[in-house]
């Protein structure tokens, strides 16, 4: 692939990006690592363009959380068509982060500030053997925890409310009023898994519902407790951070 190209006016890209994020500290550039999703995608692109290029992802997963649609946007100066630019990514990228697919989008087209929705899924594994081939994506119980339980506090957390009691920033200073319209709880064999869908999630959310729900489940918690739990806005009074091997963003919802 010929790079050698007269410069090219600044158009704005769409990828879609599938990845495993057990060896990464998140989407997010670290400091003194270069070790995350955001950070070689862009190295890769900057080598591709010969100038520096940001990525603009439409969240932050956490390290160690998966993704298959992660959606981000960057401004490219390039002759090469969409499909030569996913072809590029994936030939130097690592194995275990994929570009599904490169458009043009529109110069106002911006991954998170035009995201509407998003949908994750937590897996559990509660099976009785080692998950030796799922053990980098899902989170094993000991135990089987009671799904009815855990449905009748779902109901409790479906819809709009102050999540501040399931957010792990204590110095959060922007709205923690977010809707959560779905949560779906099922058992499938050897595996339990929970997907949400809502407009927004905060930092560590959707771990944190998880280890609440499991606290339900096992009995240490009542699923009316969700109510109180809500009104109090303390993150100490929730349940515990899930680990993040069994999270992953399933989807992001714009126009």
């Amino acid at each position: 692939m010929n790079l050698e190209q007269e410069k090219q006016p600044k158009k704005n890209y769409r990828l879609t990006i599938s990845y495993d994020g057990t060896r990464y500290f998140g989407w997010e550039h670290q400091p003194n690592t270069d070790m995350t999703i955001q950070g070689k995608i862009e190295t890769v692109l900057s080598r591709m363009t010969g100038e520096d290029v940001e990525v603009l992802g439409a969240g932050r997963t956490d390290a160690g959380v998966h993704a298959k649609a992660m959606v981000a946007n960057c401004f490219l100066s390039t002759a090469l068509t969409e499909q030569e630019i996913k072809e590029y990514l994936n030939q130097y990228l690592p194995d275990d982060i994929c570009i599904t697919n490169v458009s043009s989008a529109g110069p106002r087209f911006h991954a998170r500030y035009n995201a509407l929705g998003k949908t994750y899924c937590y897996t559990c594994y509660i099976g009785e053997n080692k998950p030796i081939f799922n053990r980098k994506y899902v989170y094993r119980l000991e135990n089987r925890p009671n799904i009815d339980k855990m449905k009748s506090a779902a109901s409790y957390l479906t819809g709009e409310h102050d999540f501040a009691a399931f957010c792990s920033n204590p110095k959060m200073k922007k709205s923690t009023v977010r809707t959560v319209d779905l949560i779906e709880i099922s058992a499938n064999g050897d595996f339990l898994t929970f997907t949400f869908h809502g407009n927004g999630f905060l930092q560590h959310m959707v771990r944190i519902l998880v280890g609440t729900l499991l606290e339900v489940g096992f009995g240490t918690r009542t699923p009316e407790s969700i109510l109180t739990l809500l009104e109090k806005k303390d993150r100490k009074e929730a349940g515990p951070t899930a680990p993040a091997c069994g999270l992953c963003l399933i989807s992001i919802d714009y126009h």
